[in-house]
């Protein structure tokens, strides 16, 4: 009963600190609610947020490494960081007028780290740039899907590379980890 007397306060304040820490996250009732990003915004900063992950991975992973593959048959750190950067003009082409690639961009014309980290930043810059340029009132501009021949709408395009650069950025995280390395997103944050 005396050791619980004891800690009894501790215990109280620890109580009382956390229903304050709770209190001041909470927003004000009275408060309105903040309004909804506009459609090209919420585009615009997933399409950054995808490109700035896969640019910090290709900054940060060892050079010496960029042609690691957990397994043979697959593509190489630097071929999956130019797949999905390439795959960007898949989308940024056709929404533009521009013939669209053919095939993967290839792994002897981008020799170097600095080559390979220029291609993922300047695909994402275009692409954001594009985004940009179209606004709200693009966002249902109409463009051909290069892989189904149909129409499709602009911003639809956008968030299928989107994802596509989503699934890749996935894939090359398993690459960190087999290669024995932690990713920047997983590390503590400063």
């Amino acid at each position: 009963m005396r050791k619980l007397a004891t800690k009894l306060p501790l215990i109280l304040a620890a109580a009382l600190c956390v229903q304050i820490a709770g209190a001041q996250a909470a927003p004000k009732p009275d408060a309105a609610p903040k309004p909804a990003d506009s459609p090209s915004k919420v585009l615009l900063d997933s399409w950054n947020d995808v490109g700035r992950k896969l640019i910090a991975m290709a900054e940060d992973f060892p050079e010496d490494k960029y042609d690691f593959k957990p397994n043979p048959v697959q593509r190489s750190f630097a071929e999956q960081l130019l797949h999905a950067a390439g795959a960007n003009y898949y989308f940024i082409n056709p929404a533009t007028g521009v013939k669209v690639p053919t095939g993967d961009v290839k792994r002897s014309d981008y020799a170097t780290k600095a080559l390979v980290v220029a291609y993922v930043k300047k695909s994402f810059a275009d692409g954001a740039a594009l985004i940009k340029s179209k606004g709200d009132g693009g966002m249902n501009d109409l463009c051909i899907d290069p892989f189904a021949n149909q129409q499709d709408r602009f911003s639809d395009l956008a968030w299928g590379f989107v994802e596509h650069s989503g699934e890749h950025y996935g894939q090359l995280v398993v690459y960190y980890r087999v290669a024995g390395l932690v990713p920047p997103e997983s590390r503590p944050k400063k």
